[in-house]
C-alpha cells in the first residue's frame, strides 16, 4: 500500500510505445485530439513575438502599458468563457463535438486578428481564439483520458501537452520567419488557423468518448471503439468496470438531479468530489502562479529586460526557452506513469522555487549596474529630444538608464559602447529612428547588462524545471481524478480557476514589473510557489496506474500525507506491538 492506496504496476514511456505499436489507432486518437493542446500552445506562444511587431504599428499601444496586457489577456478572459462553457458542452454533447467546435472558434479568431485594423478588433480576435483554447484545454486531456488504458493513460495524455509546448516552439519559429515580412505580426497571429483547419479534419473521422457514449446507453459502439483500443482479451474487463461504474453512478444522479445547477450543488454535497475539486483546482492554480505565462506571453519582453535589446535577438533566445519547455514535456511523458503525479510536481516546485529566487537576485543586481547617463550626450539630441523627466530632475546628474526607463522615456547607448554612459531620452518611433542612424542602440524595455545572458540561462533552466512536472501532471490528473458523472464539470471548473489565475497574472506582469521591478515580479512568484508547494503536498494523493474507479474510493477513504497521517501511523504501532505479543 502506497498513501492509502495499492501500487500501480511499473508503467513507463517503453509501455506506451508498446501498447501503441500492437494499436496504432490509439496513437492516432492521441495525436488528432492534441492538436487541441498544439492550438493552446501556439496561441500562448505567438502573441510574445507578436507584440513586438504591434507596439511598432501601433503608438497607442507602444505607450501604453495597460493596452499591451489587454492584447495579450483578452485570449485568457475569452478561455475562461470557453472553458466553463467546455464543462457543460461535454457532458451534454459529447467531446468529440466540443472540439470540433473549438476548432470553428479558434480558426474565425485567427482570420479577424490577420485582418485587424485597429487594436481594438485584435482584442475581438483574440477574445475568439481564446474561447476555443478555453474549451479545448480542457476537452482534449479528457478525450485522450478515456481512450486510453488506465497504465499508459499518463503518458498518452501528456502528448497533449507535449503539443502545448510544441506548439510554443512552433510559434517562435513562425515569428522568426515572418520578422521581416510585410505584415510581420498579422502572419504571425493569422497562421494559427491551420492546425485549427487540420484537427477539425481529422475529428470528422473520428469516434466519441467510449465512456461518453456507454453513459449514453450506446454500448455496441462503445464497445467496437475499445476493441480497437485494448486487446481482445481485455475489452469484455474493460466494459464491465464501465458498466459497474455507470450503473452506480446513475443510481446516484436520479438522487441529485441532471440540470448544471443540480449537478453543482450535488457535487458540493459530495465529500468525494469536493475532495477532487480541492486537489483539481490547487494544481491548476498553482501552474499559473508559479509565473509561467509571464515567460510564456512577454518571453522576448523579459529577455529584453534583461539588457538584450534587438526584437530578432530576443526572439531567438525566446526559441531556446520554448524548446526547452518541448523537451520537459517529453521527460514528463517518459516518467509520469513510472514516479507518479504528486512526486514530479513537487520535485518540479522545488526547482522553480529556485530559479525564480536566482532570477530575482540576477535583475536586482543588473539593476543596481546599468550605465550612467551622460548629461552631455542627452543634450546632443537637442531639447525636443530629450526626456522631459530627465531635465525637470533636481538630481539628473545621478540618474543611470534604469533610472531613465522608469520614467517612461528610453535609452540612447553609447557609440563607444552599450555599457558606457548614453543619452536618456524621449520614447518615440522618430528619436528611436535618429538613434539608430547613429548606429547606437536603443533600449526601452530594459537596460544593458553584463549578465543579462545569465537572465536567459536562468529562465531556461526555470523552464525545464515547470514543464515536466507543473507543466503536464495538473491537465493530466484533472482528466483523471473525478468520477465520470462529474468529470466534465469538475474539469470545467478547476480549468475555469487555471483561466482566472493565467488572467490575473498575464494582466498585471507588465505593471507589477514597473511598480516592483523585475527582481521583485519574480521574488513575489517564488513566494507563490511556495504556497502552491504547500497547498499541492497537503492537498493532491497519487493517481499513477490507477483505474477511474480506484481513484473515487482513495478519494472516499480521504488522504493526508506526513505529518497529518497521525491514525495511520497509530495503526501500524499498534499492529506492530500486536505481533511482538504474538496476537498477529
Amino acid at each position: 500500500m502506497e498513501g492509502g492506496h495499492h501500487s500501480a504496476d511499473k508503467t513507463d514511456f517503453t509501455e506506451c510505445w508498446r501498447r501503441s505499436i500492437q494499436s496504432p489507432y490509439i496513437m492516432r486518437l492521441a495525436l488528432s485530439a492534441g492538436i487541441g493542446g498544439l492550438l493552446f500552445g501556439y496561441d500562448t506562444g505567438v502573441i510574445s513575438g507578436a507584440l513586438l511587431y504591434i507596439r511598432d504599428d501601433f503608438d497607442q499601444v507602444d505607450k501604453k502599458t495597460w493596452l499591451q496586457e489587454t492584447i495579450v489577456s483578452m485570449a485568457v478572459a475569452g478561455a475562461i468563457i470557453g472553458a466553463a462553457f467546455g464543462g457543460w458542452m461535454n457532458d451534454r454533447l459529447g467531446r468529440k463535438k466540443t472540439i470540433l467546435m473549438a476548432d470553428v472558434v479558434f480558426f474565425l479568431g485567427a482570420l479577424v486578428m490577420a485582418v485587424a485594423p485597429a487594436p481594438w478588433v485584435i482584442i475581438i480576435g483574440r477574445i475568439l481564439v481564446g474561447l476555443g483554447v478555453g474549451m479545448a484545454s480542457m476537452t482534449a486531456p479528457l478525450y485522450i483520458s478515456e481512450a486510453s488504458p488506465a497504465k499508459i493513460r499518463g503518458a498518452l495524455v501528456g502528448i497533449n501537452s507535449f503539443l502545448v509546448t510544441g506548439g510554443q516552439f512552433l510559434s517562435y519559429l513562425i515569428n522568426l520567419a515572418f520578422t521581416r515580412a510585410p505584415g510581420t505580426w498579422r502572419w504571425m497571429l493569422g497562421v494559427a488557423g491551420i492546425p485549427a483547419l487540420v484537427q477539425f479534419i481529422l475529428m470528422l473521422s473520428l469516434p466519441e468518448s467510449p465512456r461518453w457514449l456507454y453513459r449514453q446507453s450506446k454500448e455496441e459502439e462503445a464497445k467496437q471503439i475499445l476493441s480497437r483500443i485494448y486487446p481482445p482479451n481485455e475489452v469484455e474487463d474493460e466494459i464491465k468496470v464501465m458498466h459497474e461504474s455507470i450503473e452506480s453512478e446513475k443510481a446516484e444522479e436520479g438522487l441529485i438531479g441532471q440540470t448544471l445547477g443540480q449537478k453543482l450543488k450535488g457535487a458540493l454535497a459530495n465529500k468525494v468530489i469536493r475532495r477532487a475539486l480541492y486537489a483539481g483546482i490547487a494544481v491548476q492554480v498553482a501552474q499559473q502562479f508559479v509565473g509561467i505565462n509571464t515567460v510564456m506571453y512577454y518571453s522576448p519582453t523579459i529577455v529584453q529586460f534583461a539588457g538584450i535589446a534587438s526584437n530578432s535577438t530576443a526572439l531567438a533566445l525566446s526559441l531556446v526557452t520554448s524548446g526547452l519547455n518541448a523537451i520537459g514535456s517529453i521527460l514528463s511523458m517518459m516518467f509520469i506513469d513510472r514516479f507518479g503525479r504528486r512526486k514530479l510536481m513537487l520535485v518540479s516546485l522545488i526547482g522553480i522555487i529556485v530559479c525564480l529566487i536566482a532570477l530575482s537576485v540576477t535583475f536586482n543586481i543588473a539593476a543596481h549596474h546599468s550605465p550612467a547617463i551622460s548629461n552631455k550626450d542627452t543634450l546632443s539630441f537637442g531639447a525636443n529630444s530629450t526626456c522631459q523627466a530627465y531635465t525637470k530632475a533636481p538630481d539628473f546628474s545621478s540618474w543611470d538608464c534604469m533610472q531613465c526607463l522608469q520614467a517612461e522615456c528610453a535609452f540612447c547607448s553609447s557609440s563607444s559602447g552599450e555599457f558606457h554612459p548614453g543619452a536618456c531620452l524621449a520614447s518615440s518611433k522618430t528619436i528611436r529612428g535618429v538613434c539608430r542612424e547613429n548606429h547606437r542602440v536603443w533600449f526601452s524595455q530594459g537596460c544593458p547588462s553584463k549578465i543579462g545572458i545569465l537572465a536567459v540561462a536562468l529562465l531556461g533552466l526555470y523552464i525545464i524545471s515547470y514543464s515536466p512536472g507543473m507543466g503536464t501532471v495538473p491537465w493530466v490528473l484533472n482528466s483523471e481524478i473525478y468520477p465520470l458523472k462529474f468529470r466534465g464539470l469538475g474539469g470545467g471548473i478547476a480549468a475555469v480557476f487555471n483561466w482566472c489565475a493565467n488572467l490575473i497574472v498575464s494582466e498585471s506582469f507588465l505593471s507589477m514589473t514597473k511598480s516592483l521591478g523585475s527582481s521583485g515580479a519574480f521574488l513575489l512568484f517564488a513566494g507563490f510557489s511556495l504556497a502552491g508547494l504547500v497547498a499541492i503536498y497537503i492537498l493532491v494523493p497519487e493517481t499513477k496506474g490507477l483505474q477511474f474507479e480506484e481513484v473515487e474510493k482513495l478519494l472516499e477513504k480521504g488522504f493526508k500525507p506526513f505529518p497529518f497521517d497521525k491514525k495511520k501511523e497509530d495503526n501500524k504501532v499498534k499492529e506492530k506491538e500486536l505481533k511482538q505479543q504474538g496476537l498477529v
